[in-house]
């Protein structure tokens, strides 16, 4: 199998890189795991980033199986740091206007409707997730991507009035955006770095939730389908 995982930067999947035994430079680097060819290709940050160059891969290579691997911030207390996690459906929480003190989504101004593809019920959802086991095991959350992370308590709380979301990331929704344009098997699986609060790196726990998302990426690798 063909396998291509997306990361937005470098240390987010570096002992992935590590074991497949890839190159140590480049855009897109290749190794092999498990029998398996694995692609991984580093995007940048951000949902603009994500959605370019995976479409640019995508357009160039055919694969069987696309894996978004990052870390997210948690509007959960149950999703604690490094909890890993599969996002099977995202929405581009901040695409829309402003009127005033109300917020109104591009579904709502009638710009898309809500099941206007790749769209169900104004989300981005994983309706086929590949059949594998350690996908499998791994508790299935609701995410927002956005350009801004939260950092303050009135947006916060009013992004989970809406949406009421459990994981917000910068790079989900350009990701499965693109898989679901292709027809592509995929799976978006993140790591909890930190609870959603006021800006406070000494809380997160980056380190302990890259090591947990690289460990479940790879079992998904060489996991059994079913």
């Amino acid at each position: 199998m063909r396998i291509l995982v997306v990361a937005a930067t470098e240390a987010e999947v570096a002992p992935v890189l590590s074991t497949i035994g890839a190159p140590e430079s480049g855009r897109l680097r290749s190794g092999r795991h498990a029998g398996h060819q694995v692609d991984v290709l580093m995007t940048g940050v951000g949902m603009v980033a994500t959605a370019a160059w995976c479409a640019h891969t995508l357009a160039r290579s055919r694969y069987e199986l696309a894996l978004n691997l990052g870390v997210c911030g948690s509007f959960d207390p149950a999703l604690g740091p490094a909890t890993v996690v599969h996002v099977v459906s995202d929405r581009i929480a901040d695409l829309g206007v402003e009127d005033g003190e109300q917020f109104l989504t591009i579904q709502e101004l009638n710009l898309i409707g809500d099941n206007d593809f790749p769209f169900q019920d104004g989300r981005l959802v994983n309706r086929n997730p590949p059949a594998n086991a350690a996908l499998g095991v791994l508790p299935g959350v609701d995410g927002i991507t956005v350009n801004t992370a939260h950092g303050h308590a009135e947006s916060i709380a009013a992004v989970v009035r809406r949406f009421n979301p459990r994981i917000e990331s910068m790079e989900g929704a350009g990701f499965m955006y693109t898989c679901l344009i292709h027809q592509l098997a995929f799976a978006q699986v993140r790591a909890v770095s930190n609870f959603v609060e006021r800006r406070n790196r000494g809380a997160w726990k980056l380190a302990e939730a890259i090591h947990a998302l690289n460990e479940a990426a790879l079992r998904i690798v060489s996991g059994d389908q079913a």
